[in-house]
């Protein structure tokens, strides 16, 4: 049975909640794109989650593949839906949360949402409305230098309201938090809000299991990053009388001797931490060089990381477009924001296309955007979910007749060590 039924708005986001949701003992599985006839979730998937490509499409693609895909997740038994944005509240400057909140809380029949992108386990916390990163307002936090969704306002419901006709209220802090009667002063504030959206403070995971209970039995649209998913998961597991953080199940192995990948697309602190940290060989890509040729430039990056295969003696091998934030200004100056990434993503597809060719099986593959990118260019239909490397980093295994154990994270996760560490617990 589906008990949860995720629209996703980008494919690491997808599989953050996911991994989340696996590990507090609720098994999930992750379609990556629209639905297609014929597609089914995987069996024993307690929560599907549809990963789209529509953080940063325009508002009316987002709303129709949301909508279709959350019919898509209702007709295969979903009893709840969620909408999983970022956990930073990631937005074009024209949005998408807003819109697409309107139609899949039209889709339940009741035409409100509750939700929050609280996910304390990576330090993101909302305090009267305001979104924290690591103890620093949104607005101060390196998301302010985003290449494709520059956040530069703390005040979600500002953020939100101007996505949307409908009102926004917010549940603040001092409301609920430590109150003996927290479940029902949250319930009050989320009815009297009825017909609109509603934004959760939450400061720590037991404000995150004080709205899933309180959220449990409700029929209104679900919505927010993945700590609130995963105080849901916890309570789903508590019910159904198995032990919260049972992990996954086992995923079948993959073949280990083709090679091991890591693609980096994302410009973000974390993920050029990673980079720096990385001591094996690197294939670095070149903006500049791929918009002057980009045919020879991915030719080179090919003939490049194949070599470094051979000769790595079986440690892994780092593909990346990443830039610093000056560069990537410079860069987004000379091209455009929008061909400079899809330079880089489908340079990074390519170069993902022809790895596996010649036998690799196993990739790490860092930002949302290169981790849809690449997916698409391997034909990864679904996959599903094991264990994590970090807090919202798990393993997968891809369904179909070729297995693929991918990493697809988000870029600003994991640690410091990770392209080097991840592969302990590999599939």
């Amino acid at each position: 049975m589906t008990w949860l039924g995720v629209i996703a708005d980008d494919v690491t986001g997808a599989c953050d909640l996911a991994g989340v949701v696996t590990a507090a003992g609720l098994p999930a599985t992750v379609l990556l794109g629209p639905p297609q006839p014929g597609d089914e979730p995987a069996p024993g998937a307690e929560c599907a989650v549809v990963a789209l490509a529509s953080r940063t499409a325009p508002a009316d693609d987002a709303v129709a593949w949301s909508v279709a895909a959350g019919q898509w997740l209702l007709d295969h038994g979903a009893q709840r839906l969620y909408q999983k944005y970022c956990s930073t509240f990631d937005s074009t400057k024209d949005g998408t949360i807003g819109p697409v909140a309107d139609a899949l809380a039209d889709l339940t029949g009741t035409g409100s949402s509750v939700g929050t992108p609280a996910t304390p386990a990576v330090g993101r916390t909302v305090y009267q409305g305001h979104l924290f990163v690591d103890g620093r307002l949104l607005s101060e936090s390196p998301l302010r230098d985003h290449p494709l969704t520059p956040m530069t306002d703390p005040d979600l419901a500002r953020v939100l309201g101007a996505q949307t006709p409908r009102p926004v209220a917010v549940v603040p802090w001092p409301t609920f938090g430590g109150r003996a009667d927290a479940p029902a002063s949250v319930r009050r504030q989320v009815a009297a809000a009825a017909g609109g959206h509603v934004l959760l403070d939450a400061i720590t995971d037991a404000d995150l299991d004080l709205h899933a209970t309180t959220l449990f039995e409700g029929d209104e649209l679900l919505g927010g990053a993945s700590g609130l998913a995963a105080g849901l998961a916890r309570r789903y597991a508590t019910l159904a009388g198995r032990a919260p953080g049972s992990g996954p199940s086992p995923l079948p192995d993959v073949d280990s001797g083709g090679g091991r990948v890591v693609l980096a697309g994302s410009c973000s602190r974390r993920t050029r931490e990673q980079i720096a940290a990385f001591g094996g060989p690197v294939v670095r890509i070149g903006v500049d060089d791929l918009a002057a040729d980009p045919a020879r430039t991915v030719s080179a990056a090919i003939a490049a990381a194949l070599t470094a295969l051979r000769s790595a003696d079986g440690s892994p091998v780092l593909v990346t477009t990443s830039l610093d934030p000056q560069e990537l200004r410079r860069v987004q100056e000379r091209h455009g924001r929008d061909r400079s990434a899809r330079l880089a993503e489908d340079a990074l597809a390519d170069v993902a296309r022809a790895v596996v060719e010649a036998g690799v099986r196993r990739l790490i593959v860092a930002g949302g955007e290169t981790s849809g990118a690449v997916t698409r260019a391997l034909g990864v239909r679904q996959v599903v979910i094991g264990d994590q490397v970090a807090p919202g980093v798990p393993w997968t295994v891809s369904a179909g007749p070729m297995r693929l154990a991918l990493l697809l994270k988000s870029g600003n996760f994991g640690p410091a060590d990770l392209f080097t560490t991840a592969w302990e617990v590999a599939p």
